[in-house]
């Protein structure tokens, strides 16, 4: 990536607020940011697992 990330604006449905009151970004943030940060994200769309620090295809 060029060492660079790209920053997006979160829009209607890229997150929702967990009973915690974090917010929780959806598949499709993740989709249009385009690369995966690699933090075990619940919605991760790029079968990231944190655990074994692997990918796997989803």
């Amino acid at each position: 990536m060029n060492g660079s990330k790209k920053i997006i604006t979160p829009k209607e449905g890229d997150y929702y607020i967990t009973p915690e009151g974090y917010r929780c970004f959806t598949e499709q943030y993740h989709l249009r940011r385009g690369y995966c940060c690699e933090s075990g994200c619940r919605h991760c769309p790029y079968g990231y697992d944190k655990k074994t620090n692997s990918y796997s295809k989803k």
